[in-house]
Formats: C-alpha cells, structure tokens, sequence
C-alpha cells in the first residue's frame, strides 16, 4: 500500500513548475513510488529481447548499447514508415490542450508531464528534431530536442506512467491516440532493453505456459479442480468442466487470474455455473490459458506472438467459434489487431448461441464472442432460471473497464445483466463512466508494488466516483468485466472508499443462477452469508 496517507496524497499542487519541460532530468531516487522495476535479465533472454542485463533506474549507468541513439533513430524512422498513423499523430496536435486534464495521473499527481499533450510531447520533440525541416533549422524554436540519456530516462519514468487507457482521446478534436504514441515509445524503449518486469516477466510465461501467471498445465487442472471443489460446498453440485475437448462447439478462453486469483476466481465459478445451467457444449484448454495478452504493452510483433495461441487451440481442438471471458485488454487485442495479425480466421464459423439461436453478426471477422454479450442475450430469450434476492445485501455499480468499453463499445451489456442480477443498481456520474470511464490506474503493466503511490493517485478519480455513489446510494461492490481491474481495483478501494469491495459480473450471475438439483443456498460463491437466508433459516 501507498506509504502516505489518503490526506497526504491529496495534497496536490496544479501550479506550473519552474523548471522548463524540455528539461529530462528526473530524480528516480525521490521518486520511488511513482516507477516500476526494470525487466529481468532472464526474461529477456528467454523471450529472445535485446540488451538483457540487471540494471536499475536508481543507477547513473544504465548500460544500455554502445548505439542506442542510432537504434531508436532506426526504430523510430521505420515505425514511421510501418505505420501511418504515426505521423499523423506525431503531425497534427496543435497543443489545444483538451486532453490536458483528462489523464488520471495528471489529476492526481499534478505532474504536467502526465498530459497527454505533453507526455506525447516527449516523444515528438525528437521526431521534430530528427524528422522534420523546421526542427532541423530551429532546433528548440521549434519544440525539438536533441536525443539523449537523460531523454532516454525521461521516457522509461513517463511512458510507463500511461496505461494507454485512451480517455484523452475521447476529448481530442483531432483524434489523436495518445495510447498508441505510448505504446511506439515503449517499443523503441525496448530496442535498447528497457522494459517493466511486470509486462516482461508475464510476456516471458505466457510465452512459455501459455498464461501470465506462469500456470502450467497441471496446476491448471488442480486450481479448476478446487474451484469445482468450492461450487459443489456452495450448491450441492458436483460439475465436471470439459477441458482440452476435442469437438466441442465452444473454446473457452479466459484470463488466467480469473483461476488462480481472489477475486476473479467467484468470476470463473460463475461462468462455470452458467455453462452448467445451459448445457453448452464447450471446453477450456490448458494451452491458451490466458485470454490477456501484454504484448499490447511490450510491442507489436509480441501481441501477434502471443495472440497466436488462441487461434491454434481453436484449430487443434475443432471447435466452431470462441468465448471470450472478462478480461479487459483481451477485448482490445481480439477486435483492434487479432484478424490482420492473426487471422482471418476462416476455419472458424460465425457464432450462433446454440441456445438462442441469435447470430453474432458483430463477431463475424474475428469469430469471437465476449462473455457478457453471450450472458445478456440469454437473458433477453428468457433462458436463465435466477434469484436477484440471492444477491441481497450487494448494491452494485460498474466501472466500465477501459479497453472493452472505450475501445470497443462493450458497454450495455455488462449494465443489463447486473440490473437484472441484482435488486439495486446505482450508476456512478455520467462524465467518469462508459466512454469517459476513468481507470483503474493500474492497466498496461503498471499495477505492481513498487509503483502503489502512482496507482493511488491514478485511481483518485475513479475512487472520487465511487465515494460518490456509495455516500448517496450505499453502493458497496464496485463491478467490472476485466481480470487487471480485479487485480488493481481491490487496493485503490482499500485505500480510498474501504467500504466497497470488487467484483466481475458473473460472480452475481453464478450467486443469483437457480441450478437444477442443487441444495438450499445459504450462502454465495464467497461463503459469506445471503441476508435472510441464513443457514438456521434454511
């Protein structure tokens, strides 16, 4: 946890600083807090990445390639030709400054270098430098620097206080994706061997395991194993999941902490839950353990590296189309970059529930269907049997999970399962959810310890939402449809609004589903006590 306080963190200063932003000094040692740990030599190594070796960001040295300016300069020369885009951003911001107050980490830490304006900045002035006449001529006049290691170092602390959440975009009138200058810079950082480890360490074992978590197929089976375990204590129920199914209509494909991780696992028993109900014919498979993938945080060629699984298993196991469950970046990665890089998936059919017949036009390219759009269109055929009064107690509201929902508009669907799962559903202000969410703070492989102040004040908007809607409605669980925000959600709550746990969605939908043949229920999936259903009660 943060090491200051709720009041102290709060004590922020917008007022410009004296020191000019073309300066890149940046003092990582009074900033401990606010960065994350370099990658690890060993997963560099594995993964066959450049440059590995032990460094620290504390370190005068950061051993970096005798040509490092001549690598970024090729790495940033052939990404302008790669993609287009690319120049247009680095081109068109005209610095009105409608992004400018929209980052999270702007507003909670007051650092003008977290605008997206200006972090965007960092990068451009280089490309003016290096790429455009004015630069050439002007040199600063012209906003362009010169190429160095104290710029190299601005970017690592800076680049990696993005979660490419994409909010900025929203507001820009030029439709500049600050997330996408992100994630190029973060490509030419990892040219010369600067990365995170928690985005490099779960490139490394999903590579290796086919998951983040570094599961391997074993313990995939033993951790399933328990969780059918802990469903059969709570309903009676004994269930058998499919996994590695050859033939199965359905490939399940879900985020490896929705298995191994509180609370993702009540998620996982919920979709293990609804499979039951509907009696689909579905598998899991133990080789694309993991629907997430950070290679959107590491680079392009790694998303396709690690995309591939899926596609493969889908392949090798003869299913006709693919579930997705709740994960965030997943959803991103499946519908922005899987059918170029990828596909086309041409041996997989379009979906159709074999329960309702509905046909997923929408998925026709990619052949991928998410969990919550599955769930809600069971729900309008009137094919689920459910209490809502099984969640009593529970007074919801969703946060809409940034990638799923402003990347891909996965917004009404999560919203008409809950209203139905629930007696009460309270919404947080209109201009902190759907497109306009704010973030968990803890996305693109930035939600590990050792950067807990930045994450709390990167939360800090989404957190002031919540108080909100808990002070006015007693709101006491904070939903959502992605594995990272139920990794990184619970601490930003325990941090600022204690009074409010998280969860996925169909963690409700497993509490409220009435399972044919299965006990009284006197408890939910966490064996917490349903109010009014108490065990002398039953």
């Amino acid at each position: 946890m943060a090491e200051k306080t709720p009041q102290e963190l709060l004590q922020i200063s917008y007022a410009p600083p004296r020191k000019d932003w073309m300066d890149p000094s940046v003092d990582f040692e009074a900033h401990r807090g606010s960065w994350s740990y370099p990658g690890a030599a060993k997963n560099l190594e594995y993964l066959g990445f450049p440059n590995a070796r032990e460094w620290s960001p504390v370190d005068d040295d950061w051993k970096l390639p005798e040509n490092w300016k001549e690598i970024i300069y090729d790495g940033l020369k052939e990404r302008l030709a790669k993609y287009r885009s690319l120049r247009v951003f680095m081109d068109s911001c005209v610095r009105c400054g409608a992004c400018a107050d929209k980052c999270h980490f702007f507003i909670g830490s007051g650092d003008p270098k977290n605008m997206p304006v200006l972090r965007a900045e960092l990068l451009r002035s280089v490309y003016r430098k290096d790429f455009t006449f004015a630069g050439r001529i002007l040199g600063k006049l012209a906003g362009a620097r010169e190429l160095s290691s104290e710029l190299l170092k601005e970017w690592y602390y800076y680049f990696f206080q993005c979660t490419e959440c994409r909010r900025c975009s929203v507001f820009c009138p030029y439709g500049i994706d600050t997330a996408e200058v992100t994630m190029i810079a973060r490509e030419l950082l990892n040219l010369v061997g600067l990365n995170i480890n928690w985005i490099i360490e779960p490139v490394a074992n999903c590579d290796r395991t086919g998951n983040h978590l570094g599961i391997q197929p074993h313990a995939f089976f033993d951790n399933i194993e328990f969780l059918v375990e802990e469903i059969e204590e709570t309903t009676g129920l004994k269930l058998d999941p499919p996994i590695n199914k050859k033939g199965a209509e359905v490939l399940v494909v879900i985020p490896s902490a929705d298995y191994f991780a509180d609370p993702g696992i009540y998620t996982f028993m919920g979709y293990l839950m609804l499979f039951e109900h509907i009696g689909l014919d579905y598998t899991l498979t133990a080789y694309a353990s993991e629907g997430g993938n950070f290679g959107l945080f590491t680079s392009h060629d790694t998303i396709k590296r690690l995309n591939y699984k899926m596609y493969a298993d889908a392949k090798r196991l003869g299913v006709k189309w693919i579930l997705g469950g709740e994960c965030g970046h997943m959803w991103r990665v499946v519908h922005q970059y899987m059918d170029t890089m990828n596909g086309p998936a041409d041996f997989l059919e379009v979906p159709v529930s074999p329960i309702t017949g509905t046909r997923f036009d929408n998925a026709a390219s990619t052949k991928m269907v998410h969990i919550t759009e599955f769930t809600a269109d069971l729900l309008h055929h009137g094919k689920l049997k459910y209490d809502p009064a099984r969640n009593a107690g529970v007074i919801p509201t969703f946060h809409d999970s940034c990638n799923p929902a402003r990347a891909m508009g996965l917004i009404e669907e999560p919203r008409y399962i809950l209203r139905r799962m629930c007696q009460e559903f309270h919404e947080m202000p209109e201009n902190t959810i759907r497109e306009q969410t704010f973030c968990c703070a803890g996305g693109a492989g930035l939600g590990n310890d050792e950067n807990m102040e930045m994450r709390m004040r990167g939360g800090l908007p989404r957190a002031s939402a919540v108080r909100h809607v808990h002070e006015k409605h007693g709101v006491n669980r904070l939903t959502c449809v992605c594995a990272i925000d139920r990794a990184t959600l619970p601490p930003l709550m325990e941090y600022w609004v204690p009074e409010v746990d998280v969860s996925g969605v169909h963690e409700l939908v497993g509490n409220a589903l009435i399972m044919d043949g299965e006990n009284e229920r006197a408890t939910n999936l966490r064996g917490e006590p349903i109010p009014g259903r108490e065990a002398s009660d039953v």
